[in-house]
């Protein structure tokens, strides 16, 4: 039997964005089947009727549902849909142990556990589903299409492909035999001293402010999100970061393999000046190239967009574009 353990959840109101007016919202639980409970907030729009369209909403990669995730369902809640932001296994509210682990199999199930509890709410119509993840949830979200036909529509936002990044490092320059087996040397060396010592490592959060002026913009962008706007006292990004080994197996699993066979609608947006728009760019080539599912595919470059004006900058995320993708699609 599945069982959902009982989680300890915070009921006051602690995101890193307004509460809206016009949406109802509540704590739920619902269990993946690697019997994990997740943790998430529901968004209903206040004086519904009738079954509605749903939405389960998922990312950053190391953010929790506190932070973009919540504005985005909130968001969505507003125009019409029941709506879920979820903290994926292992971390923030949901349940998974040892914490701040990642999996490319197991995060990917738990947009479908997501699916699954969407599925049998009174107030859900389980055939207008669909989901929206964000950054490293997006390449999440488009496997869970790949795999969950019950996914009518998928929104994969500022995203970040974790398989390949973590493989081939940032833009690929890592991407040779001998850089990843230096790598690999690295983490599993942590493992053999976390298994001596019995405790798992962190790897580090975003850089605490200020950041130096010499690195990368997007390492300092990402700090003045975590450690600044949005910080979160539950978010990986904003303290000490993932398990050092919490995602080796990354490394070897490409989580986009069969995103050509998707059917279903798929939206990926990206901001035109992030330094990840290749993932986004990338993607949607290997997803339409020889396809026969090509009609329903969008790529929507967001122009001057860096990276995380699509997690928290409302005058830069396209949420008419989005409502109406989904509007067509559910």
């Amino acid at each position: 039997m599945m069982k959902t353990a009982e989680l300890k959840l915070v009921n006051e109101w602690d995101k890193t964005f307004q509460k809206s007016d016009q949406v109802e919202n509540k704590k739920v639980t619902f269990i993946n089947r690697y019997g994990i409970t997740l943790a998430a907030d529901m968004y209903i729009p206040k004086d519904a009727e009738g079954k509605m369209p749903a939405i389960a909403v998922c990312g950053p990669f190391g953010a929790v549902k506190e932070q973009c995730s919540g504005l985005y369902a909130q968001t969505m809640a507003e125009r019409g849909y029941l709506t879920i932001a979820f903290d994926p296994s292992f971390t923030g509210e949901s349940g998974g142990t040892p914490r701040y682990m990642a999996s490319p199999d197991i995060n990917t199930e738990d947009f479908q556990a997501a699916v699954d509890f969407l599925s049998v709410q009174d107030k859900v119509d389980a055939d207008k589903i669909g989901i929206i993840g964000i950054c490293g949830w997006g390449g999440m979200a488009l496997n869970a299409a790949a795999i969950d036909t019950r996914i009518k529509a998928t929104v994969a936002c500022t995203m970040y492909d974790m398989t390949r990044v973590n493989a081939n490092g940032y833009f690929d320059a890592e991407n040779s035999t001998d850089a990843r087996y230096e790598k690999k040397v690295a983490m599993n060396a942590a493992r053999t001293e976390n298994y001596k010592t019995g405790k798992y490592t962190r790897a580090g959060g975003c850089l605490p402010l200020p950041v130096d002026e010499s690195l990368p913009f997007f390492v300092k962008d990402y700090s003045a999100y975590y450690k600044g706007r949005a910080y979160h006292e539950r978010s990986l990004n904003s303290n000490e970061g993932w398990n050092t080994v919490g995602c080796i197996s990354f490394m070897n699993q490409p989580i986009l393999k069969y995103s050509n066979e998707i059917k279903s609608a798929c939206l990926l947006i990206h901001g035109e000046k992030a330094h990840s728009c290749y993932f986004s760019k990338d993607a949607f080539e290997n997803m339409t190239k020889n396809s026969a599912y090509a009609d329903n595919k969008e790529l929507m470059i967001i122009p001057d967009a860096v990276h995380t004006d699509l997690y928290d900058n409302v005058d830069v995320i396209p949420f008419e574009k989005i409502t109406e993708f989904f509007q067509e699609n559910l």
